[in-house]
């Protein structure tokens, strides 16, 4: 689950991207317990406390409560949709992280293995989108907010790899153009 942080009394800080996955199954639809793990579990594939970011909806007993188990409802809490949306935000920076580091990585290496890389990388993009369906049809039987997030999911996807195969393509130019020089190493 990864490394908690406690600062100033605050519950510790979540790191997993798996806790943001259940807190936004929240946010999407408050739900109960059962339920809630059914829809993680079909959706990402497992489950985690969310402590203090989801709070247990008020329940007025029924005959039927009593005669069997309640089935406690939850919501994400306002504090809990607050540093969701400021996990989503960071993620810009992670995203950007991770390309830098990728980047620098690569450049250390000669530029004949740089380009051996930047081939693998290419094919790699290409592999995962071949995986990403074209376009997103609206299935009636599936829910609004999760054919929207195909949608949005299959967007990205598309932009993404067009800008990666414009990266790989820029990358293969500036190292073929040093495996031209001598080596300064």
């Amino acid at each position: 689950m990864g490394a908690r942080v406690v600062r100033n009394g605050e519950a510790p800080a979540m790191r997993s991207p798996v806790s943001w996955a259940l807190l936004g199954l929240v946010i999407e639809r408050p739900s109960y317990g059962y339920e809630l793990v059914q829809r993680f579990e079909r959706t990402y594939g497992d489950a985690l406390e969310l402590r203090s970011l989801i709070e247990k909806l008020p329940t007025e007993e029924s005959v039927s409560e009593i005669v069997r188990q309640p089935k406690p409802h939850y919501r994400a809490s306002a504090e809990g949709v607050t540093r969701y949306q400021d996990w989503l935000i960071a993620q810009v920076h992670e995203e950007r992280r991770r390309s830098r580091l990728f980047a620098r990585q690569l450049a250390v290496l000669e530029p004949h293995e740089a380009l051996a890389v930047v081939d693998r990388y290419e094919q790699a993009c290409l592999q995962e989108a071949k995986k990403t369906p074209i376009s997103s049809a609206h299935d009636p039987a599936v829910d609004r907010s999760a054919g929207l997030a195909g949608r949005l999911v299959c967007e990205e996807d598309r932009l993404a790899v067009g800008a990666r195969l414009s990266w790989i393509e820029y990358a293969r130019r500036e190292f073929k153009a040093l495996a031209g020089r001598p080596s300064s190493r």
